[in-house]
């Protein structure tokens, strides 16, 4: 597995900054019905079957709640179907919500 990360300001740059990448939502929908970054949901036990709806040309960040995971699914996709521009949000939501948009209601 990469471990490649993203912190979530670095996901704020690229967002800010108009820069082609793609956003990935792993957790379930009453999670991402409450709150979300704008990320195309596809929740951790679809995402194999989904893998067509993942970019492989842009970077590709993956996240959900903690961390935890968009770290199995990235090392699924990686293991499975040899991506290599998947990037894990480190902190995940509660990170994004803690550090840029305390508005952000995450269970």
């Amino acid at each position: 597995m990469s471990n490649q990360e993203k912190t979530v300001l670095e996901l704020k740059a690229l967002q800010d900054e108009g820069h082609p990448f793609q956003l990935i939502d792993v957790r379930e929908p009453h999670e991402y019905d409450m709150a979300n970054l704008g990320g195309e949901l596809i929740p951790l036990g679809t995402v194999v079957n989904e893998k067509d709806k993942i970019r492989q040309d842009v970077p590709v960040i993956v996240h959900c709640r903690s961390g935890a995971r968009s770290a199995a699914a990235i090392s699924e996709l990686e293991k499975r179907f040899g991506f290599t521009n998947l990037y894990n949000l480190k902190g995940g939501i509660m990170a994004y919500a803690r550090e840029i948009d305390p508005s952000l209601t995450v269970m």
